[in-house]
């Protein structure tokens, strides 16, 4: 028997263990045989993450479509697993390290921090893959990968290998975003630019040999140390004749040229530009164009460094900042300051720490080349994105790339496969400093080492304890000695008379492995196949690649999916997907983004524990429209709660009336019209539901099985089957109660896909009686209904509920009693309208509380009049209700809605006011004035039912 009310706290954890010790969720489980393969490879979440209510949407949508697809008899599979989330990870560990006063990263060494570091992932890496699964999702848990499993390391040194033999991987100085607190480079996805009040200081800077001098504007003043140039543009009159001329530095002294660049705006300022190609993106590649060489004026922790005034050198950057400021103001070179807004970039993380734009040698990768098979995938069709507006946001990244910086200055993640050692004295850039030390890439120590044998022609020392240690740097500084040596044969004779072992003691060649890691994007752009078993010919790789479906955020589509689209693209040679779904931004009710600081965040995992798993999937699911970010407000959750507890109740109806399964059950002999309704109406729905998913529709598709199940079978069907259920003709209570207990079976596995588990619940109390059910819900057929619609029953049961209806709405607008039966006259009916109120004469009389149904020739006085078809509808209400005053009231509530309606319209008409207000107060103003036109339409039509 069905419990009375559902409780999922009781009954979720036991359905999802039901699940994984049936295999439901393996690879191919229930799938038919030859049955074509779906893929979705789940966006790997941080290990050090928490379910969010952005990753409650992601894996909802992800849910639905592998639920779908299973039923539909696909060999699925959903490949979940986790990011090592390099930074985040390290700076957890190092703060536990220091909470706990032990010792710290660079006391501990490499190997005993990574240890440590693979302690806590053992510990609490599998939190939030765990809140997947009170989620309810259904991926192959068994199949669970990390991007640091051996497999997937291995593949990430097969890529960073054949990127660098292709040339495509290489070694420069370039600009980078830099932490200064954690010393490291950073991705751009980990900056957040926030708007912060400062300032902007005009600088004069005197032009050399001259009485003229040019005024630049900066708001970070401590740079102009590494100024290199002024840029002014060509065109601009005023500075045209100083062009190829020099400014003096202030504080500095250095002579520096001003060159034309149009990077320099005549309108801004003073159109004159101070640049730092070592500490601004724009200010590098002005610098690129004119050859200007960079000066860095900061150390990795963003102080001043030895290439500034020696009275600077080792201040912090705002220390540097007010020195500066104090030098110059001093010297006249400080004209005026300015308030000003400005996006300052800080640590997306913690935002309390300042990047800097900062120049050093990093490994990257010419994304250019190999942005343009994948831009040729995406403009040909093989790819496609939903909302294809996207698409264009694609274009605008991939067409506009840049080289990607791909190692970080951190010891948890992929190591960089890359060892350093003295150039030869052959070599020809043995002489040239700005080349650097020889580098050796290979997958494995040893092949480097065969590598380094095979330059040098003799035997190799790999050293550890960093790039820097003692042992290193000496052996390095003597081999390089021993190498110039040798180019002297006079010094090399010498040495070899006084010291005959010399060729001995020069036989070892240091060594040293590249201590940075791997950008993390680096190995996640190799997921789709990498955790399928790749570099490796396995079966999964085979038969599950490429992959069907990506569903993910818009923020990412540089960071991930446009560099899954190239790694896939040039080591499979395929797309990695054919489809990615772009689904928006979880904001407030108020549409305001989630953030701790205004306190406005909601956690799914609270509404799980008040409201289940299946109402927050639910919401999830009907709020998730095409392009438009969605306004999460907690009522929504508690209405969708409603909606799992009127589907229990419902159930629990059908069995209290014996409505049981019938083995052989053939809807199309159904003899009752209300029957032959549902049964159509229900293949309708299935086809809504199905389309909707189809076609990423999600909200479509959960709002047509909402409608169907809420208003067409609970509120219509139920109330229209009460009487047979509970009447005397056992043959249509018979067929009743089996085509009800059919139609619920059709209904959970329309919503299994969106709410698992009451659905999976509710198939286990039902299958108590009647046929044995061959297996779980989550592993049956989706619904196939088709020929069983049928036009005359779907005739009559809709002109019957939109009689109902049009009459409740009236008894509703007027205000009259809930209590109250009032006749109903009938003007003007045909014959099938006759007969159809015959028919239907009981339903319609309960219904619509009716004291009688009479047919006359003119409509009463006093009447409220409806149309349907030929006919026209009267209730006549005088001595029901106070005509006149309900008239009164009517006039006066649709003028207090034409005053709102007129308020808001003067306000949203007011361009000042749409400049100013937030986005989220304009769009509430738009919908209350939807709401009032929409309230005062209704009255304006009950008004005229009375006249």
């Amino acid at each position: 028997m069905i419990e009375k009310t559902y409780e999922p706290g009781a009954v979720e954890g036991r359905i999802y263990q039901r699940w994984l010790d049936a295999g439901a969720f393996a690879a191919g489980a229930g799938a038919r045989p030859g049955a074509e393969t779906f893929t979705i490879v789940i966006p790997p979440p941080n290990v050090t993450g928490s379910l969010h209510v952005g990753h409650a949407l992601n894996n909802t949508i992800q849910d639905i479509l592998i639920r779908f697809e299973r039923m539909r008899g696909k060999d699925v599979l959903w490949q979940p697993g986790t990011d090592h989330a390099g930074i985040a990870t390290q700076m957890i560990v190092e703060r536990r390290l220091m909470e706990a006063q032990q010792p710290s990263r660079r006391e501990l060494g490499r190997e005993e921090f990574l240890r440590r570091v693979w302690e806590w992932k053992a510990e609490s890496g599998g939190t939030i893959l765990n809140q997947l699964k009170r989620l309810g999702a259904s991926a192959d848990w068994s199949r669970e990968r990390f991007t640091m499993d051996e497999g997937l390391s291995e593949a990430v040194r097969k890529v960073f290998v054949e990127l660098h033999a292709k040339g495509l991987i290489y070694r420069a100085k370039r600009l980078v975003n830099w932490h200064p607190v954690l010393e490291t480079a950073i991705s751009d996805l980990e900056v957040e630019n926030i708007e912060t009040d400062g300032k902007m200081w005009h600088l004069r800077y005197p032009v050399d040999k001259s009485d003229e001098y040019i005024v630049v504007a900066t708001t970070r003043p401590e740079t102009m140390l590494g100024d290199t140039a002024v840029a002014v543009h060509p065109e601009d009159e005023r500075y045209k004749h100083l062009v190829g001329k020099h400014v003096i530095l202030p504080l500095v002294g250095r002579r520096i040229p001003i060159v034309a660049d149009e990077y320099a705006d005549p309108e801004l300022g003073s159109g004159a530009v101070k640049i730092t190609p070592a500490h601004d993106f724009n200010d590098f590649e002005v610098g690129v164009r004119h050859g200007l060489k960079p000066i860095n004026i900061f150390t990795t922790q963003a102080r001043i460094s030895g290439y500034a005034p020696k009275e600077y050198r080792g201040l912090d950057r705002f220390e540097a900042r007010s020195a500066v400021l104090h030098d110059l103001e001093a010297i006249g070179a400080l004209v005026w300051v300015e308030d000003k807004k400005i996006m300052v970039p800080y640590d997306e993380k913690t935002k309390q720490v300042v990047i800097e734009p900062y120049l050093t040698d990093q490994w990257f990768v010419n994304a250019e080349v190999l942005a343009q098979p994948a831009l040729a995938s995406v403009r040909e069709g093989r790819t496609k994105f939903v909302p294809k507006q996207y698409e264009n946001t694609y274009y605008a990244w991939m067409e506009n790339i840049k080289p990607w910086c791909i190692s970080r200055q951190l010891w948890w993640g992929h190591q960089i496969p890359a060892w350093y050692g003295p150039r030869n004295n052959a070599d020809p850039d043995f002489d040239k400093p700005e080349a650097g030390p020889k580098v050796f890439v290979a997958a494995t120590e040893a092949e480097a080492v065969k590598q380094a044998i095979a330059y040098y022609g003799r035997a190799v020392e790999v050293h550890d304890g960093g790039l820097n240690s003692g042992a290193y740097l000496k052996a390095f500084a003597a081999f390089e000695t021993t190498q110039r040596d040798r180019l002297n044969a006079e010094t090399w004779a010498e040495i070899k008379r006084t010291d005959p072992f010399a060729e001995l003691r020069d036989s070892k060649v240091p060594l040293h492995r590249d201590e940075d890691v791997l950008d993390t994007w680096f190995s996640s752009a190799l997921w789709p196949f990498s955790t399928l078993g790749w570099p490796h010919d396995t079966p999964e790789l085979r038969k599950y690649y490429p992959t069907d479906v990506l569903v993910t955020g818009f923020d990412i589509i540089f960071f991930w999916v446009a560099r899954m689209m190239m790694m896939g693209l040039e080591f499979t040679g395929t797309e990695p997907f054919h489809t990615v779904y772009m689904h928006a931004l979880v904001r407030d009710e108020r549409g305001q983004k989630m953030s701790k600081t205004r306190g406005n965040v909601i956690d799914p995992l609270q509404l799980i524990d008040t409201y289940g798993a299946d109402a927050t999937r639910f919401t999830m699911a009907a709020m998730a429209a095409q392009g438009r970010d969605m306004r999460l407000a907690v009522s929504r959750v508690e209405g969708y709660r409603n909606f799992v507890t009127k589907l229990w109740n419902a159930a629990r109806f059908l069995e209290m009336n014996e409505c049981v399964r019938v083995a052989g059950f053939q809807p199309r002999a159904n003899t009752l019209a209300v029957n032959r309704w549902i049964v159509g109406a229900t293949a309708r729905a299935a086809a809504a539901v199905t389309r909707g998913i189809e076609e990423y529709k999600f909200n479509e598709a959960a709002n047509a099985a909402y409608d169907f199940v809420w208003g067409t079978f609970c509120d219509w069907y139920l109330e229209l089957a009460k009487p047979v259920l509970t009447g005397d003709d056992e043959a249509a209570k018979r067929e009743t109660q089996a085509t009800a207990a059919f139609v619920l079976d059709q209904i959970l596995k329309l919503l299994h896909p969106f709410m698992p588990f009451v659905t999976e619940e509710l198939w286990a109390e039902t299958g108590k009686d009647g046929p044995k059910r061959e297996r779980l819900l989550v592993l049956s057929e989706w619904p196939a209904l088709t020929g069983v619609e049928d036009a005359e029953a779907d005739a009559e049961i809709t002109w019957l509920i939109d009689i109902v209806s049009g009459i409740r709405s009236v008894r509703t607008e007027m205000n009259v009693p809930a209590g109250a039966k009032i006749p109903l006259a009938v003007i003007g009916a045909g014959a099938e309208t006759g007969t159809r109120i015959e028919a239907q004469l009981a339903a319609l009389t309960r219904l619509a509380r009716l004291a009688s149904v009479d047919y006359v020739d003119d409509v009463p006085a006093g009447s409220a009049q409806l149309v349907q078809g030929e006919a026209t509808f009267a209730l006549p209400l005088a001595g029901v209700i106070d005509l006149g005053a309900e008239r009164a009231r009517l006039q006066k509530d649709i003028g207090k809605l034409a005053e709102e309606i007129d308020k808001i319209d003067r306000k949203l008409g007011n361009a000042q006011f749409v400049a100013k207000a937030p986005e989220e107060v304009i769009e509430e103003q738009r919908a209350r004035r939807a709401e009032a036109v929409d309230r005062s339409d209704r009255l304006a039509a009950a008004l005229q039912r009375l006249s």
